[in-house]
């Protein structure tokens, strides 16, 4: 059922946040009335008024749409919290990559906006004459911004710092956060957006796999697994990959004998081409490269050996990270779920609770939305919105999104969204401005945030589509892009912008 009400101006901001955020119950959404209807014009400008375009219903809208499946949406007034118009606003969806938004807000809460991530080189004794008497102990703090670049500096410090060689061992340390070899286990295995989440993280945990036919002839390849930025390239061991004879599974992994062990099939990979893989082991993917790093400023370290427990000592070398809201802007901008994780989980370490798992940071980040930001019936099982148990009603999320304020932190943090026309191409300079955080997994797609009207009113909005008969029946194989997934998704926004337009000319004019 449809609800929509007309904007008064005798409600005043305490009320309708206040109704918004008390139980987000159907007895709040029950007040709208039931026809949703423009203001008539005035007398004396039926001329005008014949001229401007029609606005089409939601109801319309949703049937030209031919999603399957269900829809919630809510819009509201952004300063006021008045509800203007919903759609099954209490009904629980998957809320893919929207999840972020609940993320930012829930690290900005618990670890403010300057926080910045440490990563440290940590010595176990004295340095005299190059020797460390003692141990090498680099030291992850859960900085999901790590690069292979970052590592070359801390190794250039560590000459500077009067290391040449240690007399005990190089240790990696992981205590400030738990290993999730993955966030979601039903996600295929060589997806690059679904790897491991660690205290000590690279480049998104990512390596990338490299392949060449082998003098030009049919079916023999050279292959090659490294770390590589736009600078550097180090040839990484813990990853192996193995070109094998078969038709499916393109890709299948192991792990065994302390490794990352790949293996793809022959015949899909052509005549040469690289991708980036998903990493298991990030501690030992860091510490592999740093020694790399290490070893070329003439710094030999022994082999890895993984420690956990606190580290008494004296630290030489520290990375800091960008300042939170920085990595909030791109986490929000460019949708990067490891970096969702490591946010998410130490945010819930600094609340002051054990974090034993993801799932139990979740868990932690699922009671904190309940208190704090106004998204009283969320459910996560993580932070990014990759796993599929999560959910979200769109009247909860637009309770968040008031609470918050079109000038609040969250809204300069999301990034804008252009409107399209019918070919999908941008419209240049559209009167209607939105800023949101969009999430898309398969059969599922949601939309969240503000909306500017060209009359300046300003909605917060959110609307979450989602088949999950349709998704619950593609296999694990085909979940990278299953048949039909892409031109549901583009249904799916054609009706998010269908909706925004709609909203922005009946109640922005």
């Amino acid at each position: 059922m449809f609800y929509c009400a007309i904007m008064k101006t005798d409600f005043s901001r305490r009320l309708f946040i206040a109704a918004m955020l008390a139980s987000v119950s159907e007895r709040a959404f029950a007040k709208a009335p039931l026809a949703s209807l423009r203001p008539k014009p005035r007398s004396g400008n039926s001329k005008a008024a014949a001229v401007k375009p029609v606005i089409k219903s939601a109801k319309s809208l949703i049937s030209q749409a031919k999603l399957g499946g269900k829809i919630g949406f809510v819009v509201a007034d952004a300063k006021t919290g008045l509800v203007l118009e919903t759609h099954n606003p209490l009904l629980a969806q998957p809320p893919a990559s929207v999840t972020k938004t609940i993320t930012a807000l829930y690290a900005l809460d618990l670890l403010g906006s300057g926080y910045r991530f440490k990563t440290r080189l940590m010595a176990t004794g004295p340095i005299s004459n190059g020797r460390l008497k003692g141990d090498l102990v680099l030291v992850g703090g859960g900085d999901p911004t790590l690069t292979t670049d970052d590592l070359a500096k801390m190794a250039a410090s560590l000459k500077r710092a009067g290391v040449r060689e240690i007399s005990g061992k190089f240790r990696v340390n992981t205590a400030a956060l738990p290993l999730a070899k993955s966030i979601d286990s039903s996600q295929p295995d060589h997806v690059g957006y679904n790897p491991a989440v660690s205290a000590l993280n690279l480049n998104f945990n990512r390596v990338y796999f490299e392949w060449k036919r082998r003098g030009g002839s049919a079916g023999r390849y050279d292959v090659s697994m490294d770390g590589r930025t736009n600078r550097y390239r180090p040839a990484v061991r813990f990853a192996k990959m193995n070109v094998v004879n078969r038709e499916l599974p393109v890709y299948t992994y192991k792990d065994a004998n302390g490794a990352d062990n790949w293996t793809v099939a022959r015949r899909a990979l052509g005549k040469g081409g690289g991708r980036w893989l998903p990493v298991r082991k990030p501690h030992l993917y860091a510490a592999e490269v740093f020694q790399t790093m290490a070893r070329s400023h003439g710094i030999k370290l022994p082999r890895t050996v993984t420690s956990k427990g606190n580290i008494n000592g004296q630290v030489l070398v520290e990375h800091k990270s960008a300042e939170l809201r920085v990595l909030l802007k791109n986490l929000l901008k460019y949708s990067n779920n490891m970096t969702a994780e490591s946010i998410g989980m130490m945010a819930s370490s600094a609340s002051g609770g054990t974090v034993g798992s993801l799932k139990a940071s979740a868990k932690e980040m699922t009671a904190w939305s309940k208190s704090h930001s106004g998204a009283r019936k969320s459910s996560f099982v993580d932070h990014s919105g990759l796993g599929s148990g999560s959910r979200l009603a769109a009247g909860d999320m637009v309770s968040a999104l008031v609470k918050q304020g079109p000038n609040g932190q969250l809204a300069h943090l999301l990034k804008q969204i252009p409107l399209r026309n019918s070919k999908g191409k941008v419209i240049k300079g559209h009167p209607v401005k939105v800023h949101a955080k969009t999430g898309t997994l398969n059969f599922v797609s949601a939309l969240a945030g503000y909306i500017t009207a060209p009359d300046g009113t300003q909605l917060a909005f959110a609307i979450f589509t989602a088949d999950e008969k349709r998704r619950n029946g593609v296999g694990k194989a085909d979940r990278e892009a299953p048949r039909g997934s892409k031109s549901w998704n583009k249904a799916s926004k054609r009706l998010q912008q269908g909706l925004i337009e709609r909203w922005a000319g009946l109640y922005g004019g």
